[in-house]
């Protein structure tokens, strides 16, 4: 039996890539336009240009990008390029490929979000668990409107006012990029701190919006928890307080955080958009909003790819590492 659902397992992640590949494809080709014929007129428009050296222009790089064939032809063709991990050619960042500008930003905004994330994670759901605990400091509850306030303020705000203060009312630290302009990187400790020290307003601004989802989160669960039969019997056998808090109420409240933490690790590859924008920070993010902004549906089609298969193959490790993290989960017959 239990193979049998890890096979069913595998079969809906597999049907998930199969959709995920095709909506991919089809999704930006139902635009009206043609997006080379679009960027070449943009750029004629821009440094000008004979309109027949354009349309030959045209010609060429709709052969040498597929877009000249037959849409089936056209799927088929993805299908066996997205099995390679080939992912076409940039038209934005000609003649890149995509693979590579990907492979390019990612590691940023991994570094970046994987962190930051991690890090609100452990601190919201530590700080939620504690502000719901009644044997806890009746001075935690002034966290509470802290964590609602927190929550509701969206992390790109929170970047823009920590520039503010850090950067430009009390200049201590950059207010853009991911190390200093013309700096040759390195494994070296110079570098090291120069990245670290450029990281710090964007992460903070993810943490700080972090900690008050995950700790409202984290407080939700405790209230629910705390009114189930087993911590009743736990309270009932004189077991420590310590131990009632760590193994019988935050073991079992962690289970929901842990999903959304599953979800919030795979959209990492998405990048944190807005605040990469406004720090000018050369991740995912920023490659998507270039993308987008120069038309080049091979770049977001990319992205969007990675960030599908991303979220689908974490749910279902999550999936199969359930009955690891609760053992009253299993799979089998009953």
């Amino acid at each position: 039996m239990t193979f049998l659902v890890y096979a069913a397992n595998g079969g809906v992640f597999f049907l998930v890539v199969f959709l995920a590949v095709t909506i991919n494809f089809a999704i930006p080709r139902l635009r009206s336009t043609n997006p080379i014929e679009q960027r070449m007129y943009e750029m004629a428009a821009q440094g000008g240009g004979r309109s027949g050296d354009i349309r030959a222009l045209i010609a060429i790089y709709n052969e040498k990008f597929g877009l000249d064939k037959p849409l089936y032809i056209q799927y088929f063709n993805y299908w066996r390029d997205v099995i390679r991990f080939d992912l076409g050619t940039s038209i934005a960042f000609y003649p890149g490929s995509v693979r590579d500008e990907i492979l390019r930003a990612a590691p940023w905004t991994i570094g970046l979000l994987a962190v930051s994330t991690l890090m609100a994670f452990v601190i919201g759901s530590i700080l939620g668990a504690l502000v719901a605990w009644p044997n806890t400091s009746r001075l935690l509850s002034v966290f509470v409107p802290v964590l609602m306030t927190l929550s509701a303020i969206p992390y790109y705000l929170l970047g823009v006012l920590l520039v503010y203060v850090f950067a430009l009312l009390w200049p201590i630290l950059p207010t853009a990029g991911a190390y200093n302009s013309g700096a040759r990187l390195n494994l070296s400790w110079p570098v090291v701190l120069d990245i670290a020290r450029h990281a710090i307003l964007p992460a903070a601004s993810i943490i700080l919006a972090g900690i008050g989802f995950w700790g409202l989160g984290m407080r939700a669960m405790m209230v629910t928890i705390m009114g189930e039969d087993h911590i009743t019997m736990a309270q009932a056998k004189g077991l420590q307080t310590r131990t009632i808090f760590m193994r019988y109420a935050l073991r079992n409240a962690l289970l929901p955080q842990v999903t959304g933490l599953a979800i919030s690790l795979a959209g990492i590859m998405s990048g944190a958009l807005l605040v990469e924008i406004v720090f000018a920070y050369p991740g995912i993010g920023s490659l998507l909003y270039r993308a987008i902004s120069g038309n080049d549906y091979f770049v977001i089609q990319g992205v969007v790819l990675f960030v599908i298969l991303s979220v689908g193959l974490a749910l279902l490790i999550l999936d199969l590492l359930y009955p690891i993290l609760d053992p009253r989960i299993h799979y089998r017959k009953s």
